[in-house]
């Protein structure tokens, strides 16, 4: 079998309940590299006994964050690199469409395809993700986060942007998704989504969002951080809009979260 000549990136904290998916998925990939960081689970041995290799991560609570520091200093046989997360599972589909590329672009978006509660959703949101391109043609920003509340060592919910020798060049959007199995652990979910809600209204309140690469999103965006009823919003914009009805009560209790989500973070931003 001829493999992808593809670095794959795999960024994980206590991911023993989900590496061994995730690894078992990239068999096509030519080198897997799993950057850890401390795990006290066996995240390590799982990866180590799938052939991966492992690299530890401690961040000093400055710039750069984990993936720009992979970036810097985590040496990859190719120059094509894919960022996948822990949690996270690459589909044979996903796999041929990336067999199949030219990479003349610098790199490509990936939408992500939740799990919920065992449950495929094929309609509601997806969050779209640069996680595929070229190392020496992308940086992470470096955003005034550090002083914001529940900050951590990862970069946030923005993309990687082009360098400045590398501008013009151009990004592509694949059409088959990674799974994202982020509702395994319901407690975990709603635990890490009230920190990230504190976060993101510590970014809406200080102005701290780096740029998007494309206009569209970076307008878009703009506009939905100024609503107020973005909980609503939300909601609509993934059950009726993106059709979440179609998953049934799973496509319900999603959409739900969503305006869950944008209601916590209002609330936050209310006691600032």
């Amino acid at each position: 079998m001829v493999l992808l000549k593809v670095s794959v990136l795999v960024t994980t904290l206590n991911e023993a309940a989900n590496i061994q998916r995730c690894l078992n998925a990239l068999k096509d990939f030519d080198e897997i590299i799993v950057i850890d960081s401390g795990s006290h689970d066996e995240t390590v041995q799982i990866s180590l006994d799938c052939g991966a290799r492992v690299e530890q991560f401690v961040w000093n609570g400055k710039y750069p964050k984990k993936r720009q520091y992979c970036l810097d200093h985590i040496k990859t046989k190719h120059d094509m690199i894919f960022f996948v997360d822990g949690d996270e599972e690459v589909t044979p589909q996903l796999i041929e469409e990336i067999k199949n590329l030219n990479f003349k672009k610098a790199g490509y978006f990936v939408q992500g395809q939740y799990q919920w509660e065992g449950k495929t959703l094929h309609y509601g949101l997806r969050n779209n993700k640069l996680v595929l391109f070229d190392r020496h043609k992308f940086e992470f920003p470096v955003v005034n986060d550090l002083g914001a509340f529940c900050m951590g060592e990862i970069e946030g919910h923005y993309q990687p942007i082009l360098k400045a020798a590398c501008q013009g060049e151009e990004i592509g959007q694949l059409c088959y998704p990674l799974k994202h199995f982020a509702y395994e652990d319901k407690a975990g979910w709603e635990a890490r989504h009230k920190r990230y809600a504190k976060w993101e209204a510590g970014m809406i309140a200080g102005k701290l969002y780096p740029k998007e690469n494309k206009f569209y999103r970076e307008s878009l965006k703009c506009i939905f951080r100024k609503i107020w009823c973005r909980g609503a919003f939300s909601f609509l914009h993934s059950y009726i809009y993106k059709r979440g009805f179609l998953d049934g009560k799973a496509g319900l209790e999603f959409a739900l979260s969503r305006r869950d989500y944008y209601k916590m973070v209002a609330s936050f931003r209310l006691r600032e």
